[in-house]
This record gives structure tokens, sequence and C-alpha cells, in this order.
């Protein structure tokens, strides 16, 4: 008689265990990927941060990015959808002051795992040039633009533009991958090997910049948008922006006519405009100083008009296109 009680007693206690575990199981893949796929849904603010989710996250996970294609990240606005979108998802990543609207967004998601990539690098201060010690009058006239356009890019102009620098990219990658196997423990072993893969490329591309820049006949170069701070400042070049850290902003007439005194100066041969924005601006000074006009691309969002496929491919065309410009000797 006990031992027919035990058998079924016995089988039902095998049951609850073997429930409890596959709820158990259930959970955590609930808790490190939100997604119906089991994915880990990232959610980024923009292109280069989506980038590193994908590169890092691999097939675990699912990458998106709040800025679309063909979008400019400083004026993105936030549909209630995209809000919404931000809620649900199980880790976000953004750059706090880039995008004003992105951060009050992110400020209200109510997510649990949110990356500032700001956090992960050292943000320096660049105005018209790219060196903080030339740079004093550029970094007044757009603090004094900052505060008429809407756009706050940090603390004392702190400049955003890090991803332009392999070896500071390299950094937020460190943390991006860090953040990813915080989020999903069972995958974490995964998204460090991918870390590491990218952190060496990053490497390599660093060091194809500095032999590629070496040895030019002039170190400075021209750009409507001040996004490359970062990049002359580790390569040793001097930026001489048109426009301030903000793409859309208009050069003072005194601003021009020193950029032509500039090109003369420096040898420059070439003002470069970007994909993303207007280039009116860097051919009208092109026109009045007899220079050439190419590409020099932020790698803010990639587009069919982009050159190149990827954060990688645009580098080294951006390198490409810098050597022709300075004159790679």
């Amino acid at each position: 008689m006990n031992a027919r009680r035990l058998i079924p007693t016995a089988a039902l206690a095998a049951a609850v265990a073997l429930g409890a575990t596959a709820l158990t199981a259930c959970s955590g893949a609930d808790a490190a990927g939100g997604g119906e796929d089991g994915k880990l849904d990232v959610v980024s603010s923009f292109y280069p941060l989506q980038f590193l989710a994908e590169q890092i996250g691999g097939d675990h996970v699912k990458a998106t990015s709040l800025t679309k294609p063909g979008v400019e990240p400083h004026d993105l606005e936030i549909t209630p959808k995209q809000t919404a979108q931000l809620g649900e998802s199980d880790v976000v990543l953004y750059l706090k002051d880039l995008q004003p609207a992105v951060d009050k967004a992110v400020a209200q998601s109510g997510v649990k795992t949110v990356v500032d990539a700001a956090t992960l690098t050292q943000l320096e201060a660049h105005g018209a040039s790219g060196h903080d010690e030339h740079g004093h009058e550029g970094e007044e006239a757009h603090a004094d633009h900052a505060e008429g356009d809407g756009h706050d890019h940090g603390e004392a102009g702190q400049d955003p533009h890090v991803w332009l620098d392999p070896v500071k990219y390299a950094e937020i990658a460190k943390g991006v991958g860090a953040a990813l196997g915080k989020a999903d423990p069972a995958h974490a072993a995964d998204y460090e090997k991918n870390t590491g893969e990218l952190v060496a490329k990053l490497n390599a591309l660093d060091t194809e910049f500095k032999d590629g820049l070496k040895n030019t006949a002039s170190r400075t170069f021209i750009t409507t948008h001040s996004a490359f701070g970062y990049l002359a400042e580790r390569y040793g070049l001097e930026q001489e922006g048109i426009a301030g850290v903000d793409p859309e902003s208009e050069p003072s007439p005194a601003r021009m006519k020193e950029l032509q005194e500039i090109a003369r100066k420096d040898n420059v041969t070439t003002v470069f405009f970007e994909t993303l924005a207007s280039d009116k601006t860097a051919r009208t000074l092109a026109q009045d100083t007899g220079l050439k006009t190419d590409v020099l691309d932020p790698i803010e969002g990639i587009t069919d008009k982009s050159q190149g496929a990827d954060y990688f491919e645009v580098m080294r065309s951006n390198l490409k296109n810098l050597q022709k410009a300075l004159g790679n000797k």
C-alpha cells in the first residue's frame, strides 16, 4: 500500500521540480532577452552605437537605432512609437548631450540597463580648431551658438564625436561589451570574445591612420562640421571648422575671411563637407579660395551616399580623402 503511494508521489515531485526548472529557465530568458525570439533587445541612439551592439552582440542581440539612416542625429525628434520601443528594450545605448530628445526619452524609459557612452571614455572640449590649445576662440563661438540653437553638447562645450578616434571608440566598445555581458550573463563569454576581436580591428585601424598620416605636405584641413577634433588630435593634424560642433550652424563673415587666410598660409587644397548636411557653405568657401571639395564623413549614419557600407569602410575612405587633401608623401 505504501509502495503504491510512493510511486505517484515521486512522480509528482519530479514533475514539480521539472516545472520549476522550466519556469526558472523561461524567466532567465525573459530577463536576458526580452524579445519573443529570446534575443537581447538593444536600442541605440544612433549608428556608431548600433554598430557596436551588432559587432559585439552578434546573433544574441536584436540591435536597432532611434536615428534612421539619412537623419542628422543632432536634430532627431523622438516619436511616441520610438518612446514605447525604448521602454520595452533590455538595453539602451546612447551618448548623453548629443541628442537632447534622446536624453529626455531615456530618462523617462525606466529601462534597467542604460549605457551612456560618454562615461566610458574621456570627453574633451574642441572648438573650430582640432586641438584644445588652439581652439579657445572657436569654443567661445560654439558656446554662444549653443545657447541659441537648442543643442547642448555637454559640459564646457565638450565634443561628443569620440567614435571618430579609433582608440576612444575601442574604449567605448569595451564598456558596451561589459554591459551586454552583465545584462545577459548566459552569453557573456561570447560578448567578451567579440569585444576583443572588435578592439583588435580598431587598434589596426589606429595603426593605419598613424602610418597613413605620418608624412604629409600639410597638417591642416578645413571641414564644414567640426566633428574631427579627436581624430585631429590623435594624429597630429589641425582641424579648422567652418561651423561649430553642430553642422547646421552658420559661420560669420569674419570666420570665412579667417579661413581664407588659413588656407593660403597652411597650403590647404580641399574643403571637406559631409553627406548628411548641406555642402553649400563648403562650396562657397572653395569657390572664393580656388580650393577643391571632398567628403569627410563623421559617420553619424550610413546611407547609399556613404563612401562605404559600415564604420570601418567609411573610416578608410576618410583616411584616403585626408591623404589626398593633405598631400601624402
